[in-house]
């Protein structure tokens, strides 16, 4: 049991650096593919990353088809879209005739229009009217995820044409990935679905329609959330995908539908970071600085906002500078607070569990968490800042100031981000510099105002 794991780990630790390099260097195509193929297909991605982007696309120029639709295929999107124009026609149609189709579609959509409708004039015509099939569902949907190539027989069929049909082209098995063959009518409307362990245990004389069942089919327009709701509900690989017609267009898979969730979920991440897009190090560093600065440029903004509740404030700060030394602790801690209420609320959504209507709710459980956090926080810090400077009425300011603040912070962050996705929003991307600049507002505040209450006492 623990021999796979070993060797995986040798895999992961192989340099091929420099024997790249001069595989390369010698335009040895054979022997770049031997060596990307002896190592995981995200080391091989890696090793092809380090070259310049014109070294790159003279790389992935000298590997076979087969190989540079791997590495394409597990390269982010963004990326995958600038590999794929880097070729010339006809080699980026090699490659991208590799690829399964739901990842053509996605690909396409990376693609300058010119691009895009050059490799579609080179794909058979079948296959480019799948792809452009695809290319107009929206990508979260079950018509952007699916694999349009569906496993289908008709009903009179019996079971060992079926078999021949699969013995006579293996390829069929790898094409569908595993599928279940679908039975359609003369309309293609799926009316059945046969398990392959049901094909070989029937008698070979069996039609499809005596031994299939009636499938549970998925409308093409259905959402990510509703499409994970579906696999929650039902243990099964994979569904038929039809259209507003109930037309057999695709498949769409567990497997595809996890990939998702988990890049949506990523991609939430580094929104809630101020990234936003696909961003590798590999890219030019103008676009990166440039996505980068949009963010950093607004938040200067919010800034200015917050810094100028202080300045409203400057006596009481003149009068008492140990309060100056908690302000940060105070709009640190509470906004700590709150960036765990938005990443209970991200997940929630993500997982389809909230809804904006769910906002009071969120809100109701947010709070209690806030007021008993708060108060043991407030009552920690007060006793650090009495015990620090002496003085038992400069802790109760600053602990109940940040008791305060920390309810004000969870219930930012638990509802904004269901406000913002009502009011058709990113979540993800506004969530953090609203709930940074509110708390930090609201965290000056509390303290000066506070303070300034009780400055007879703070100066005894």
């Amino acid at each position: 049991m623990d021999a796979p794991l070993i060797d995986n780990e040798i895999i992961e630790n192989i340099d091929i650096s420099d024997d790249v390099r001069a595989a390369f260097d010698a335009a040895d195509g054979d022997r770049l593919d031997a060596l990307l193929d002896s190592v995981t297909i995200s080391e091989a991605l890696r090793e092809v990353l380090t070259f310049s982007h014109t070294e790159r696309d003279a790389l992935i120029a000298l590997l076979s088809p087969e190989m540079a639709s791997q590495l394409i295929d597990e390269a982010p999107l963004e990326l995958a879209g600038e590999l794929i124009e880097g070729q010339e026609t006809a080699r980026a149609v090699e490659i991208f005739d590799e690829l399964d189709s739901d990842v053509q579609a996605d690909v396409l959509a990376e693609l300058d229009q010119e691009d895009a409708d050059a490799i579609l004039a080179g794909l058979d015509p079948e296959d480019a009217a799948g792809v452009r099939r695809l290319a107009e569902y929206d990508a979260g949907t079950a018509g952007g995820l699916m694999l349009a190539d569906a496993f289908q027989f008709r009903p009179n069929q019996t079971v060992g044409a079926v078999l021949r049909s699969l013995a006579s082209d293996d390829e069929d098995l790898e094409r569908y990935h595993g599928q279940h063959p679908y039975i359609v009518d003369e309309m293609g409307h799926p009316v059945g679905v046969v398990s392959l362990r049901g094909l070989l245990t029937a008698k070979r004389s069996a039609k499809l329609e005596d031994i299939m069942v009636t499938p549970l089919t998925v409308d093409a327009q259905a959402s990510l959330d509703t499409l994970q709701d579906l696999f929650n509900d039902y243990d099964f690989l994979g569904f038929p995908v039809v259209d507003e017609a109930k037309t057999l267009v695709g498949v769409i898979s567990r497997t595809a539908v996890d990939a998702a969730i988990l890049a949506r979920a990523e991609g939430d991440n580094l929104r809630l970071q101020g990234i936003v897009g696909d961003e590798l190090r590999t890219m030019p560093l103008a676009i990166r600085s440039r996505r980068r600065l949009a963010w950093l440029s607004a938040n200067i903004v919010l800034n200015i906002i917050a810094a100028s509740v202080i300045s409203a404030y400057e006596e009481t700060l003149a009068a008492v500078i140990a309060i100056a030394v908690f302000l940060p602790m105070v709009s640190d801690m509470s906004g700590c607070s709150g960036n765990q209420a938005v990443g209970v609320t991200m997940r929630e959504l993500s997982l389809g569990l909230v809804r904006p209507k769910d906002a009071m709710r969120v809100w109701l459980k947010e709070a209690s968490v806030g007021v008993i956090n708060g108060i043991v926080l407030g009552i920690l810090i007060g006793l650090v800042c009495w015990a620090w400077k002496g003085n038992p009425y400069l802790g109760l300011v600053i602990g109940l100031a940040l008791a305060l603040n920390t309810l004000i912070a969870v219930s930012i962050g638990g509802v904004v981000p269901l406000l913002l996705k009502r009011v058709g929003q990113d979540p993800a991307v506004a969530s953090g510099p609203l709930l940074t600049t509110i708390t930090d507002m609201a965290g000056f505040f509390l303290v000066l105002s506070l303070a300034s209450l009780m400055m007879p006492l703070l100066l005894q």
